[in-house]
């Protein structure tokens, strides 16, 4: 809240004040705030006090000049807000400092405690659920301050159709206390018991733990504790997986137990590194992040990853014109590391009972792989704080039309454009948009209606298509209806107003993770070809389906293309990535009772206390670690198994391309999401439909097992593994038993494709190590050239393959145990 600006609002009483936390809600439309104006609103307010039902509110039966006496007063310690519900005068709020009120003398006042009232317009015509969601809308509000960490409310103790509101919206009674005009009961409601009881609610209008803030706030975040906390963090993480890529070689200098101490030199005599690790299978360290020191010249000096950088330069492979790129990345990185340690965030433990998007936003890791992985370049400070997943905030995309002189729309088989239209947009925001077209003399029908990143429209379309704006190929026709979450891939979106639509996907030019995160509108052309065949694929296999797991489509997509960049740039080039938009199926319509949603990244996540969510789940889920993890393994790597060997198809299987369906914390199945972008046929001899053709990949035969060792074993269970060794007393040895049981069983089921289990051998002795960081470093641009990925991939020797111990001796010779030990 700009208190600077409300102030100066109700001592001057402009004719026209600023709104103030503009949102949209489903059922009651438009909503806001405005300043309280202590001479023109007094009318209003004094004809809502004098009514029976604001008996409470301790006014009836003062005259109009008593009210304006006593709102003068108020004004004097709170600000005053009035409500407007589709611009129309609807309740007030008042917002005190609890430490400034009486209130405060009767409990220990917090930092962040805020206190309100609210009180509601006489209702003209009852609308279902007007007083839950207006209140929602004001705590909405008062949380948007990332200083209120805790609301303070102190009704009349006879007020019972109060209380039971407040106990719905997480409130939880303190103690009755006598104030001055009333015994009242004081209630506390943190943010967390806020967002937890509107979870029990599943109302979708509400954001997450964070919200958009009403205005830009100073970096509170960036100070010296955190600071130096996220770089411990980090450098252990940029150690551990440098390491593992052999890009740096740490010296043993003695053991303490499991632990190996290590020591690591610079490019500069002077300074070295010590710190405590284990080393664990697939060459993973994990190191203890507290015990890192740096020693410059034999004295402690503070811990700084981007410093490291610099220090080990000769080693990264990086150019001279890349490194201040990537160092902006790391520092990017950095600088959201330390907004989600600062700010509250939802416990491991109380993510058990958090939504499907809660869940989402309370990620902090992303791709664990990437020590750059929160770059996102092309951000500035105020658009993280709108647009960054881990907010969780609610935004409304932008709308555009687009000629269909340059545009094409494809969807699935079973759909059209204007179905999709009646499915995504309401009848009253289709209308509206084609009335903005006539009244530009334009005509609909030439035109499609597309969704747009409002990033996108503010900082790359309105400059590099503006000659296409000003001769109408691109028409602005505002922001829809609905609101919409970031998901943790930055450029898909979650409809929060109505969660049965689809995801929209959305091309946005900022650099993150060595790609530009732009949609090439000739991919979205056969995405939905390609969706539909391999859904079908899936669905028709009748193995996969005894397995559960499915695709969520992508159902529609549109591509535009400029006609000038179409004759100044190549194919591939990020300017013609500009503009495009996909449709995909959202997850909730599949939910059955008593099931949840949850991204399984979820699966990698630890709480700033240093808890596991997996080990939350598996201790709510009534089974024991092995049960959980096999039922795990059977919905996740079962499938991914019978798609390689049974079709030659990969996806991209890492943790954020997968949502698990859980039924009482216990894994149920897997919905597989990003296909038409990452997905691939390693069978260059298919032929397939036209559409689907480009599907086909050419990679050397000894690189195809890759999607199985690497993306699976190294890029996830690898970090799977130490949790469940360290918070769930479950080894690594008993894990990798698992996953060859799982294969196994697999193999035992598809005989007829023994062939291909030896051809592409699971229990081999060891596999080809492939570099994540070392494609950063070589291009932080474009990682991989996606004409040829194969191609572009950095390798560094080999691994030593956990499963190759379980090799079963009747299939073949059993080599000796790899010896793991430092």
């Amino acid at each position: 809240m700009n208190a600077q600006l409300i102030t100066k609002q109700l001592t001057t009483g402009t004719a026209e004040p600023a709104l103030l936390f503009p949102q949209y809600d489903t059922v009651l439309g438009s909503i806001a705030l405005r300043a309280f104006h202590q001479v023109d609103d007094i009318g209003l307010l004094h004809g809502w006090v004098s009514q029976d039902y604001a008996r409470f509110w301790g006014l009836q039966g003062c005259s109009r000049q008593q009210v304006a006496d006593a709102y003068q007063a108020v004004c004097r310690n709170s600000q005053v807000f009035i409500g407007l519900i589709q611009h129309q005068p609807a309740f007030l709020l008042e917002v005190y400092q609890p430490r400034e009120h009486e209130v405060g003398q009767h409990y220990p006042v917090q930092p962040g405690d805020i206190g309100m009232h609210i009180l509601l317009a006489p209702c003209q015509q009852p609308l279902p659920g007007f007083s839950w969601r207006v209140f929602c809308y004001v705590l909405q509000f008062l949380f948007a301050e990332r200083q209120a960490q805790r609301v303070v409310v102190e009704p009349d103790s006879a007020n019972h159709k109060i209380a039971r509101l407040n106990r719905r919206a997480g409130f939880q009674f303190s103690q009755q206390i006598r104030l001055a005009d009333k015994t009242a009961d004081l209630c506390f409601c943190s943010r967390h018991h806020f967002y937890q009881a509107l979870t029990k609610e599943n109302l979708t209008m509400i954001p997450s733990y964070l919200l958009r803030p009403t205005a830009l706030l100073a970096p509170q975040h960036l100070n010296p504790a955190v600071w130096q906390q996220v770089n411990r963090q980090h450098l252990a993480k940029v150690l551990s997986e440098f390491a593992h890529e052999r890009i740096i070689a740490p010296q043993q200098l003695g053991r303490d137990g499991n632990w190996a101490c290590f020591k690591l030199s610079t490019d500069q005599a002077d300074i070295e590194y010590r710190f405590r690790a284990q080393l664990m299978q697939l060459n993973h360290w994990c190191i203890d992040a507290n015990s890192i020191e740096k020693q410059q010249a034999g004295l402690l000096a503070p811990l700084s990853s981007l410093d490291f950088m610099l220090e080990i330069k000769s080693r990264l492979g990086i150019s001279d014109e890349r490194l201040p790129t990537y160092l902006e990345e790391i520092a990017s990185t950095l600088a959201s590391a330390a907004f989600k340690l600062h700010y509250p965030r939802p416990t491991a433990r109380e993510l058990l009972s958090a939504d499907f998007q809660s869940v989402e936003s309370a990620m902090t890791e992303g791709h664990p792989g990437f020590v750059a992985n929160n770059g996102r370049i092309g951000f500035d400070a105020t658009d993280y704080q709108q647009y960054a997943p881990e907010l969780g905030n609610s935004i409304k995309l932008v709308w555009l039309a687009v000629s269909k002189q340059n545009a094409e729309f494809s969807a699935s088989a079973t759909l059209d454009y204007q179905q999709l239209l009646q499915q995504e947009l309401s009848a009253s925001c289709r209308q509206a948009f084609e009335q903005q077209l006539q009244q530009l003399g334009l005509a609909h029908d030439d035109y499609y209606f597309m969704p747009a990143h409002p990033w996108q429209w503010s900082n790359k379309l309105q400059t590099v298509f503006a000659g296409d704006i000003a001769n109408r190929q691109l028409v602005f026709l505002g922001s829809g209806e609905d609101d919409y979450q970031p998901q943790q891939s930055i450029r898909t979106f979650f409809n929060r107003s109505q969660g049965h639509k689809c995801y929209v996907k959305t091309a946005l030019s900022i650099v993150n993770m060595g790609f530009m995160r732009g949609l090439s509108p000739y991919y979205m052309a056969s995405t939905p070809a390609i969706n539909d065949w391999l859904a079908a694929l899936v669905a028709q296999d009748p193995f996969l389906k005894t397995t559960g797991f499915s695709l969520l489509k992508e159902i529609a997509a549109i591509g535009y293309r400029s006609p000038l960049l179409e004759r100044a740039c190549s194919q591939h080039s990020p300017y013609r990535k500009m503009l495009s938009a996909l449709w995909r199926e959202s997850p909730l319509p599949q939910l059955e009772a008593n099931q949840r949603l949850m991204t399984m990244a979820a699966l990698l996540h630890i709480d700033k206390d240093g808890k596991a969510l997996l080990a939350e789940l598996i201790n709510a889920s009534g089974l024991d670690t092995a049960q959980w993890l096999s039922r795990y393994l059977a919905g996740y790597l079962t499938p991914l198994l019978h798609c390689f060997y049974a079709h030659d198809l990969v996806f991209m299987p890492h943790g954020e391309n997968l949502i698990m369906l859980l039924e009482h914390n216990q894994p149920k199945r897997m919905l597989m999401k990003d296909i038409g972008e990452e997905c691939a046929f390693l069978n260059k001899e298919l032929q397939l439909p036209a559409k689907i053709q480009r599907l086909v990949v050419d990679v050397p035969e000894q690189l195809k097992i890759l999607s199985l060792t690497t993306d699976i074993f190294d890029c996830f269970f690898r970090y799977l593994t130490p949790i469940l060794a360290q918070q769930l007393n479950f080894s690594e040895d008993q894990f990798w038993q698992l996953v060859a049981d799982c294969i196994y069983t697999y193999q035992a089921q598809q005989p007829q494709l023994q062939h291909k289990f030896d051809r592409y051998d699971l229990f081999a002795g060891e596999f080809t190590l492939s570099c994540l960081n070392r494609l950063q470093l070589g291009n932080n641009q474009q990682m991989l050239d996606l004409a040829d990925p194969a191609k572009s991939l950095k390798f560094s020797g080999t691994l030593i393959n956990p499963l190759a111990r379980y090799r079963r001796v009747n299939t073949a010779a059993k080599p000796q145990q790899a010896d793991v030990s430092l």
